[in-house]
């Protein structure tokens, strides 16, 4: 089965990366053996479609590179079809002074219904999970709060987004209305905007839903 392209290339960037399948495997919340199966033995015969894109995510690459859109599993008729996982990701963006983004491994992950994303309009493959740190979103996100961000909402346009900055995310409320500049505004009062050029700002996606404690 290794002579499968796809497997192939999995084992590649595996190797290339220093990670293990069993690692990998544990990342995407299945058994240990899960991605040996799959490499060695050929079962499943193909990613799910969140699979591929938590693993295309970790190693930097396009999504084609571990199997195209018609050649994932859509798991119908089980209960497979009707839940997916969306990885958390080891990073946090901040609402405040700033997170370097280190790691973005997934630690863990978390279960939304299929219905409800397509409802959204949504790709499960383009979405990760981070948290969020500091006050200055606040009463709209809170310290502690989890964003769901759609990575592949990339343009620079108004709304809540997730931005890189000179190596830093932000979660700010991104407003494009004047030629030449692209202001990064906080709800919470107390911060001030930032102005920033155009090419300055990296939109790393769109802010689609929070979670967190009440």
């Amino acid at each position: 089965m290794v002579s499968d392209p796809i497997r192939s290339r999995l084992l590649e960037l595996a190797d290339a990366r220093g990670v293990s399948l069993s690692a990998l495997s544990r990342m995407l919340g299945k058994n240990p053996s899960y991605l040996q199966q799959f490499v060695r033995k050929g079962s499943p015969k193909k990613l799910e479609e969140t699979d591929r894109g938590a693993l295309a995510r970790f190693f930097r690459v396009a999504e084609e590179e571990l199997g195209k859109p018609e050649d994932i599993s859509s798991g119908s008729g089980g209960s497979s079809s009707e839940w997916v996982e969306i990885p958390r990701l080891v990073l946090d963006a901040s609402a405040g002074s700033g997170a370097l983004d280190s790691q973005d491994a997934a630690f863990d992950s978390v279960r939304f219904s299929m219905r409800w994303l397509r409802a959204m309009g949504l790709q499960p493959g383009n979405l990760a999970m981070i948290a969020v740190l500091g006050d200055s979103m606040e009463p709209t996100l809170r310290d502690g709060d989890e964003i769901l961000v759609d990575q592949g909402q990339r343009g620079l346009r108004d709304g809540i987004h997730v931005v890189r900055v000179d190596g830093t995310l932000l979660v700010k409320r991104v407003e494009t209305g004047r030629p030449g500049v692209v202001a990064l505004r906080s709800d919470n009062p107390a911060y001030g905007v930032i102005e920033c050029r155009p090419e300055d700002v990296a939109v790393v996606g769109r802010v689609v839903w929070k979670g967190g404690r009440i």
